[in-house]
C-alpha cells in the first residue's frame, strides 16, 4: 500500500509509535502532509483527532507530542495490568490450538533478538496484540489498542535496560505455559507481574535519568 493510500491518522500515530516524532517535537501540518504524501484536510483532521485523544499537547499555537508525567505514567501502567491481566484470562479460556502454537513460537524465536532492544520491543507488541487478539472479546481489544497507542508516547524501551530483554521472555514463557494449559488464573497474574516488573524497571530508568540531570 503507497504511503497517499494509508490513512493520515495512523501514518501519524505510526511515526510517534516507530520513534520518528518523539514527546516534544513539533508537528507540522504542511511537513506531515508533505512527508507522507497526504493533502492537508485528512493531515489537518488527524491531527485533531490525536489532540482528542491527548496523544498531542498544544504549546501556544503549535501541536507537540505529548509526554507523560509521572502520575500519567502511574494511572496507564495499572489500566494496562488490569486489562492485560483479563485479556490473558481469556486467552487462557478461548484461544484456539493455533493461536496457542503462534504464542509458543513467537517465544521461541524471539530469542534470536536478545540483545536488541529495538527489534524486541517491536516483537514484545506483537505477542501482547497476540494475546489480545486470543481473548476473543472485540471489546477489550479495542480498549487495549487505546492503552498501547498512549504507550508509543514513552520515548524509550524497558528492554533496553541490562538483563531485561532476557528477563522478559521468560515472563513471556510463564504467561504462554499458563495459556497452554488452559490455567485462567495464572495466566492472568502472570501477565500482570510481567506489567509490574516493566513498570519497576521503566521507574528506575527514569529516576537513574533524573539523577543524571540534576
Amino acid at each position: 500500500m503507497k504511503p497517499a493510500q494509508k490513512d493520515a491518522y495512523m501514518l501519524i500515530l505510526e511515526a510517534i509509535d516507530t520513534g520518528l516524532y518523539k514527546p516534544g517535537d513539533r508537528l507540522v501540518e504542511s511537513d506531515l502532509a508533505e512527508r507522507f504524501g497526504v493533502s492537508r484536510t485528512p493531515i489537518r483532521e488527524a491531527l485533531q483527532r490525536l489532540e482528542t485523544q491527548s496523544l498531542l499537547a498544544r504549546d501556544g499555537r503549535s501541536l507537540i507530542v505529548a509526554s507523560l508525567d509521572h502520575n500519567q505514567l502511574s494511572e496507564l501502567y495499572v489500566v494496562r495490568a488490569e486489562l492485560e491481566g483479563l485479556a490473558a484470562r481469556l486467552a487462557a479460556r478461548h484461544a484456539t490450538g493455533e493461536e496457542v502454537r503462534v504464542l509458543r513460537d513467537m517465544v521461541e524465536e524471539d530469542r534470536a533478538l536478545l540483545g536488541q532492544p529495538a527489534a524486541m520491543a517491536r516483537a514484545n507488541r506483537r505477542f501482547h496484540k497476540m494475546i489480545h487478539l486470543a481473548s476473543h472479546n472485540r471489546y477489550l481489544v479495542q480498549q487495549l489498542d487505546l492503552v498501547h497507542r498512549t504507550m508509543a508516547l514513552m520515548a524509550t524501551t524497558t528492554l533496553a535496560a541490562e538483563g531485561r530483554d532476557k528477563n522478559a521472555l521468560a515472563e513471556h514463557d510463564e504467561i504462554v505455559a499458563a495459556i497452554e494449559t488452559r490455567d485462567e488464573r495464572r495466566a492472568e497474574a502472570a501477565l500482570k507481574d510481567h506489567i509490574s516488573k516493566a513498570f519497576m524497571t521503566r521507574l528506575k530508568s527514569d529516576a537513574r535519568n533524573h539523577d543524571a540531570l540534576t
